[in-house]
């Protein structure tokens, strides 16, 4: 008989480790990337991105990828996102974006800043 122990059983077990007590699982991670390390990222969208729900639309995916931030239009007609992630869900998070219904999108810039903490990724209203 096996028994399996999960954290709601055993509030000892760190999911950080859980891979170490596990034979054969590994959670990937990049080369040289500690366990739970984030990182901020700026990212600027251009295109027809404003008026058609672009924000609800990220912040819903940010919502399903656990990411924190904060997302606003921008003057000129961008749309802006500051997102604290795991450095492994970037390109996860950038390729859901392109499937937001009713925007048509140029082009996506990313640059890292300094690290910012979030309690959860919300939209900031401007004059619209």
């Amino acid at each position: 008989m096996y028994s399996i122990t999960t954290p709601e059983r055993n509030s000892d077990m760190d999911p950080d480790t859980i891979s170490d007590n596990i034979p054969g699982f590994v959670i990937p991670r990049r080369e040289g990337q500690p366990r739970g390390s984030m990182k901020t990222v700026e990212i600027k969208i251009t295109g027809r991105v404003q008026g058609i729900g672009m924000r609800n639309c990220i912040r819903h995916l940010a919502g399903k990828l656990n990411i924190r931030g904060e997302v606003m239009n921008l003057p000129d007609g961008a749309v802006r996102i500051v997102a604290t992630l795991d450095p492994i869900l970037l390109d996860k998070f950038i390729s859901t974006i392109y499937g937001c219904p009713r925007a048509l999108i140029k082009d996506i810039e990313t640059a890292e800043i300094q690290t910012r903490s979030f309690r959860e990724f919300s939209i900031l209203k401007t004059d619209d």
